[in-house]
């Protein structure tokens, strides 16, 4: 290894302890991280200062990060990284157009049968969801995982609200597709919401005066044996923040309509309903894989 290294001479002395790497794609990430990590730094001509905020902002970071809750997957939403890796491995296709996991997506979640209420009595506006998972060929899909999660009707996860949820998971399960491919449940509205902005990311989103909003939403995670597996929600249409998702995550193939009903008409499981409620119907369809 050489000493007396310079600006110039860093960047390559750095990326050659790189070239006995367990394998080859592990030697082209590093040196091209390297590389460009470098050649940033050298752009902006970074200080001293500079790199100790940027140090402490990421161990901040870290520390935030839980099972609960996702700071480091957060940043790299709003950053549009996220975004960017799914274009990269999810492109056009006969399959439904993925998105975002979200920093919300916790394991553990509550196995439901169909047509479940999973609010875990949060109260709010009733919806009523009916799905049904196709192949490429158009073909049902029976016996697929299903994981579903959304905001209440103030735009809170209830992992955001341990306490007043005692730490009970809701409006979140785990279901699985019929015969016929078919899956329901029943929950309440979600909201739109900001996302967390009491951490560093918020600072990001501060400092750069971005709005923190996402619009209304449901968050699917799809898991099929001989199917690709399939991240994706579904947005409501007119929601005011279809176009300043702060994530990035929206595409117009997933704006769906969240169906107004007054109250006295009959819900999509057959209860005579004494309140308005919405209901939502989707057709997903997985990749065969």
């Amino acid at each position: 290894m050489s000493i007396d290294l310079t600006e110039e001479t860093i960047t390559a002395e750095v990326q050659k302890t790189f070239d006995g790497a367990v394998d080859e794609r592990t030697r082209e990430i590093f040196v091209k991280l390297v590389q460009h990590l470098q050649d940033f730094t050298r752009e902006v001509r970074l200080t001293g200062e500079e790199w100790f905020t940027a140090v402490d902002f990421l161990e901040r970071v870290g520390r935030l990060s839980s099972p609960t809750r996702q700071e480091f997957v957060l940043l790299s939403d709003i950053l549009g990284l996220s975004v960017l890796v799914d274009q990269i491995n999810h492109g056009e296709g006969s399959a439904t157009d993925s998105t975002l996991l979200g920093p919300f997506y916790v394991e553990g979640r509550p196995h439901a049968e169909n047509g479940a209420d999973i609010s875990g009595g949060v109260p709010g506006m009733p919806l009523f969801f009916t799905g049904r998972v196709l192949d490429s060929a158009g073909e049902p899909v029976a016996g697929a995982h299903v994981d579903t999660w959304h905001s209440d009707g103030e735009g809170f996860y209830n992992v955001q609200q341990a306490d007043k949820l005692h730490g009970e998971l809701a409006m979140r399960a785990l279901l699985s597709t019929g015969g016929d491919g078919r899956f329901s449940f029943r929950s309440i509205v979600p909201r739109y919401y900001p996302v967390p902005t009491d951490g560093p990311c918020g600072e990001i989103l501060r400092a750069a005066r971005r709005s923190p909003m996402r619009p209304e939403h449901i968050h699917f995670r799809f898991h099929a044996p001989g199917h690709e597996p399939l991240v994706t929600m579904l947005f409501r249409r007119g929601d005011p923040y279809l176009e300043r998702d702060a994530v990035f995550g929206v595409k117009r193939s997933l704006v769906a309509d969240f169906v107004p009903h007054e109250a006295g008409e009959t819900a999509p499981d057959g209860t005579p309903m004494t309140e308005p409620f919405q209901t939502v119907s989707w057709v997903f369809t997985l990749e065969r894989g």
